[in-house]
């Protein structure tokens, strides 16, 4: 038995050195506390500063690993600008959850309270004036600034620190003493910039909410005295009390809403709905609307759990030469002026019970769910955490039985549009291998290949499209309803009039002609169109690895992308670029790169590459991926021989990237789900190539489990007195989103800076030598008799029974190491599967039809 000590002595040692590994920080110059293991967040902090071009560069300004030991802690931190020439924020990305954050404040200033690494804010916060940059809090979504505007810093008269200001509201989060990285990422640039963005808040101070009180009102005005500002944003805030918060311009007795918004949805900046202009003599005016319901006692404005806020904040540009980068106005100097405020100030916006994003830190929320359904205006980002969709059983849609469904999308009325191909199959004898269509002879499509379905009764309300088509692709719906299209046979894209039997309105691209010029296209895919300027994207394709874009009268502009080169594929490298998706509030055009499985976003400015989202549950494609505000959605191909991820549809929070749902259908199964089509209230549509079917999901309220989110890392949590009878298959058991979540966390997210290979190894190890262990127990007691029998049986009973789960004689690693002193639970329970139920994957057997780009090697991935 020495030996089996010495191997657990081992084995301890060993684990200790694997966690030891993953923490990049040591001790703080300020606050001396034992070192452990920080989230993956923080590893982002070992490179603060990114260039991004030769004049733009981004700033990483990140909580070094702290942990709050009270609730309503301000802690703060600073960071100098790294350049002391004058420079431009234009972007702004939070990092944080409101599981652990209450609020975050960003200021810019010259000279920090304090040089720590960070101190508490009660020492304050900038010693000289400090100017608000930024605020979040409740999960709001990245801003970003209009063209052209930028907050200035840096140089003569800008700011030489950031100072990023953190209230942890409610810790309970950090029950596991775990740190956090909470921050924000600038993008900064060295081009001036025409328009100076500034900041005016608006806030009371000496509002006071009567406990009981069922209406109580807050008003602020102002006189304006300055240069003209431009309104482009506004951000609202308050409490749980609060109900809603409007912002006004005033001009002579003329009431202007800049914005009005409830501050218990996400506390975004959103862009006020048309241009407002503030000049010298306006008045700016704000009213909070509050309720004393269910307090015992008066609430006064300040920053604790107890107290309440009233704060407007407006971004706004002025001319450069007359910019003012902050004001501020906490008084109400027009009174009488609230009489003739519009009734719409008054009534509050309604929020369903489940749409409530709780604020963390107040007592009379902290037994409440924290991630109940999420929802926000179209303008703003939704970051949906118990989304949820399911198979409509009764929708007979599935029995249109059109030919090869290639793509589905939804019109201005929300009608289904299917794109079909009729009698004509994609097959190994379409194309040549110089990608030149085989089948000419067949002649185009003889039946209308574009229906129109209601999408409650499936009938077929109009139909259009025949004689034009010989191997339909893409379908985008534009905000006008024109339908565009692509066919890969013919090489071309077409704008289609909805209400017209003329053909096309615009034709792209030479008939059967594939190239790679300005004027060809080689098996396009997809197209999308920017609902504001009317550009038209294209994904092309099968046989050019790019995005091409247009201008709305079809005029080539540029063209992005190259063929993807080895095994690691590279920001803007594609195979199969093959579906797009336009996410038109933050400027950016994502991709689903088919063969590379995997997801890529870019700037429609500047066609920078923004981010990739990649989950192992992905397999080897992504065929298709529609957006709604703050959902993301996809499906994927077949698994390859000997893989194991199923074909299956995914629900992804945008702003983390992170899989929130996974569905399949009841009836029938997923082939080759080729194409997906969201609509806002939460409605799917897949169309299925090998299967000539169409599906519509609705959603469902809550999933089985919820999800906490603790510094950006996402932990599922399973209520065993919640357990959900699964009797269909679509459903997707929470053991199995768990399962998938969980393995998706081992993949290499970009800049993790942990390779699998290693991450997997110093998991198995452990694994491999307690199995060695139990395997010799076993072997010495078969061995032994007597009174040795019972000595080794009960010494080998002690130290297994650390080795053994609840309830079951299984291996839980996560309870033995839970037991050693100073060892944290993350990662490891995962290993245990005890309780799970593992969902198996269904394999009719049945043969389908694959389409190909070109005559390929049997092993080659198929086309469609």
């Amino acid at each position: 038995m020495a030996g089996v000590r010495s191997l657990l002595l081992l084995l301890l040692v060993f684990q200790s050195g694997c966690l030891g590994f993953r923490s990049p920080l040591s001790v703080f110059k300020r606050f001396k506390e034992t070192t452990r293991s920080f989230s993956n967040e923080c590893l982002g902090n070992s490179r603060p500063v990114t260039p991004i071009d030769s004049s733009d560069f981004a700033l990483d300004i990140r909580m070094p690993g702290v942990t709050p030991k009270q609730s309503d802690t301000y802690f703060c931190m600073s960071m100098r600008l790294p350049t002391d020439e004058e420079a431009f924020v234009i972007d702004f990305k939070p990092h944080a959850s409101m599981d652990t954050v209450h609020h975050m404040l960003l200021f810019g200033c010259n000279m920090p309270s304090s040089t720590g690494s960070y101190w508490f804010c009660d020492e304050g916060t900038c010693i000289d004036k400090a100017n608000i940059l930024y605020a979040w809090a409740r999960n709001a979504p990245p801003t970003r600034l209009p063209k052209g505007v930028g907050f200035r810093v840096g140089g003569e008269t800008g700011s030489k620190y950031f100072v990023l200001q953190v209230h942890y509201g409610d810790i309970s989060a950090f029950r596991d003493d775990h740190k956090d990285c909470s921050g924000v990422s600038l993008h900064l640039t060295r081009l001036p910039q025409p328009l100076i963005a500034g900041m005016y808040l608006m806030m009371s101070v000496d509002t006071v909410i009567p406990p009981g009180e069922k209406v109580v009102n807050s008003d602020i005005s102002c006189h304006y005295n300055n240069y003209p500002m431009h309104v482009f944003a506004y951000r609202v805030h308050t409490h749980h009390l609060g109900k809603v918060v409007s912002g006004y311009r005033v001009r002579n007795g003329q009431w202007t809403l800049i914005g009005r918004q409830s501050p218990q949805l996400p506390q975004a900046f959103y862009p006020v709905e048309h241009p407002i202009d503030v000049s010298f003599g306006d008045i700016l005016a704000a009213r909070c609307v509050f309720t004393g319901e269910g307090r015992t006692e008066a609430t006064h404005i300040g920053g604790t759990s107890n107290d309440e806020m009233c704060n407007l904040y407006i971004m706004y540009y002025m001319e450069a030469k007359h910019a003012v980068s902050f004001m501020t106005c906490t008084q109400n100097v027009a009174l009488d002026m609230f009489r003739n405020i519009p009734p719409e100030a008054n009534i509050p916006i309604p929020v369903k019970s489940d749409m409530v994003m709780m604020h963390g830190h107040h007592k009379e929320t902290e037994n409440k769910d924290k991630t109940s359904l999420l929802q926000q205006p179209k303008e703003g980002e939704v970051l949906e955490q118990d989304f949820h969709v399911e198979e409509a059983l009764d929708w007979p849609g599935i029995y249109l039985l059109p030919g090869q469904v290639s793509g589905v999308a939804l019109d201005p009325k929300n009608n289904l549009v299917i794109f079909h191909r009729g009698d004509h199959v994609w097959d190994a004898n379409s194309f040549d291998s110089m990608f030149v269509y085989q089948q000419r002879g067949l002649g185009p499509i003889e039946e209308d290949t574009i229906l129109v379905i209601d999408p409650n009764n499936a009938s077929v309300l109009q139909s259009s499209g025949k004689n034009l088509f010989y191997l339909p692709h893409g379908l985008s719906v534009d905000k006008d309803g024109n339908y565009w299209v692509t066919d890969v046979a013919l090489h071309q894209v077409f704008k289609l009039d909805a209400n017209s039997k003329e053909g096309p309105v615009l034709v792209l691209g030479r008939s059967m002609q594939p190239g790679s010029d300005q004027n060809h296209f080689c098996q396009p895919t997809d197209v999308a169109v920017d609902p504001d300027t009317g550009t038209i994207y294209v994904s092309d394709g099968y046989c050019n690895s790019r995005i091409v874009q247009f201008s709305p009268s079809g005029k080539f502009i540029t063209q992005w992308g190259e063929e993807t080169s080895g095994s690691s594929p590279k920001p803007g490298q594609f195979s199969i670029p093959h579906s797009l998706a336009l996410v038109p509030h933050l400027g950016q055009l994502c991709v689903a790169d088919r063969e590379n499985g995997r997801i890529q976003c870019f700037r429609m400015d500047t066609k920078e590459f923004v981010r990739e989202i990649k989950h192992a549950a992905f397999g080897r494609n992504v065929f298709a991926i529609s957006y709604i505000p703050g959902l993301l959605f996809a499906v994927n191909g077949k698994p390859y021989f000997g893989d194991q991820e199923a074909v299956q549809g995914f629900v992804m929070n945008f702003s983390s990237g992170d899989i929130i749902d996974i569905f399949k259908p009841v009836r029938k199964h997923f082939d080759m789900p080729h194409d997906i089509a969201a609509s806002e209230d939460g409605t799917v549509y897949v169309g299925d190539a090998h299967t000539n079917t169409v599906w519509k999901f609705t959603s469902t309220g809550k999933m089985e489990h919820r999800s906490v989110k603790k510094a950006g890392i996402e932990v599922q949590e399973i209520k065993e007195s919640e357990a959900v009878e699964t009797k269909m298959e679509n459903t997707p058991a929470s053991s199995e989103l768990q399962k998938m979540q969980e393995k998706q966390k081992l993949i290499k997210e970009p800049d993790s800076g942990v390779p699998v290979v290693l991450l997997t190894t110093l998991l198995v190890i452990p694994v491999v030598v307690l199995l060695a262990i139990a395997i010799f127990i076993r072997w010495k007691k078969s061995r032994a008799f007597g009174d040795s029998d019972h000595k080794l049986e009960s010494s080998s009973g002690r130290m297994l029974g650390k080795l053994r789960g609840k309830g079951s004689g299984g291996l839980n690693l996560g309870n033995f190491f839970a037991s050693r002193k100073g060892y944290s639970r993350k990662g490891f329970d995962r290993l245990s599967t005890e309780g799970s139920d593992q969902e198996k994957e269904e394999d009719d057997g049945s043969e389908s039809e694959e389409e190909y780009s070109a005559p390929l090697p049997a092993a080659a991935p198929s086309s469609s």
